[in-house]
């Protein structure tokens, strides 16, 4: 096995890691691969023979190169979207996929990734490395450009940010309940039913993409949240349940395309927050398709292929030969 061979074989037993740090950083399924693959390009152009943690040099050369792409985000004004909801990871309703486990390791829902999304591209990452990975703020550091103490307070100002996150049930068969009361609800036009099963303060977000700037919205409150569903109730022949960052969530397909994809936070038997992504242009680089629609889920297959639509497929992504 030649230099090169034995430096992919060492990268590939880190990607599902770097993948899912990515994730965190960015919120975007395709640039965290794009982010993982520049990650293997700065490896195969480095010297780390003298590197005794690769894991650990791998995890805060991803940092890098995600924190290199928030800046770039936030300079290009991408960032000043009202609403924006992350990229959902989407799964049958009674399991998800294995290849995505890794992303979801700790349950990071849709409305934790909206609220990452608040934070300036160095405070999410001190928080995201060392909070979710666990990476010392030694590392940090220079990362950031900051001294280790600099770091620690990023991560620490992040952390406020966060602790008004709801913490979600946890019980996926209560989580279904819950889900199938708000589609019964909206299926048979019982307002009062649907007001029923939100939380008084629950908060809706709504990503229609910018091509519908006018729609896109952020709602508060019971009876605010479930006029603003009654306006879709339509569609709501077409949902179907689904697993959405790992916890229980709503798929739309109508006419054979996504319509939407609803992340529920469900606390205390109700839920606190909708993020809905409705945007059709990126709904379609999710990859979901008919399947949802006959089956209410999504093959990983489907998903791999959706992940990576629209980008240049490379025939060796480990060679030097750049």
């Amino acid at each position: 096995m030649d230099e090169n061979d034995f430096l992919a074989e060492r990268f590939e037993e880190h990607r599902a890691h770097l993948r899912a740090v990515a994730y965190r950083m960015l919120g975007s399924l395709s640039e965290a691969d794009d982010a993982v693959q520049e990650s293997w390009l700065r490896l195969s152009r480095s010297d780390v023979s003298g590197v005794g943690n690769l894991g650990g040099w791998l995890t805060t050369v991803v940092g890098r190169v995600c924190l290199d792409m928030l800046r770039s985000r936030t300079a290009r004004g991408e960032e000043s979207l009202d609403v924006r909801v992350p990229d959902p990871v989407v799964g049958g309703a009674d399991g998800i996929d294995p290849e995505h486990q890794a992303l979801l390791a700790d349950s990071v829902g849709l409305a934790l990734l909206v609220v990452l999304q608040t934070l300036a591209p160095a405070e999410r990452l001190a928080f995201v490395l060392h909070d979710m990975f666990a990476v010392p703020f030694e590392e940090i550091g220079p990362v950031v450009g900051r001294t280790p103490a600099a770091a620690r307070q990023l991560a620490s100002r992040a952390r406020r940010r966060v602790r008004g996150t709801a913490t979600p049930d946890t019980d996926l068969a209560r989580q279904r309940e819950v889900v199938d009361a708000f589609m019964a609800a909206s299926r048979g036009g019982d307002f009062e039913a649907l007001v029923a099963v939100l939380d008084p303060d629950v908060v809706l977000r709504a990503d229609t993409g910018a091509g519908f700037p006018g729609l896109a919205a952020t709602a508060r409150g019971a009876r605010e949240v479930a006029g603003r569903a009654f306006m879709f109730r339509r569609f709501a022949h077409f949902a179907r349940p689904a697993l959405v960052n790992g916890a229980m969530g709503i798929v739309t397909v109508a006419d054979g395309g996504p319509v939407s994809v609803m992340g529920l936070t469900i606390a205390g038997g109700k839920i606190v927050a909708i993020d809905i992504l409705a945007d059709p242009e990126r709904l379609r680089g999710l990859g979901l398709g008919p399947e949802v629609e006959r089956e209410g889920r999504v093959s990983g297959a489907t998903m791999r292929a959706g992940c990576s639509a629209g980008r240049p497929r490379m025939q060796n992504p480990y060679s030097r030969g750049r």
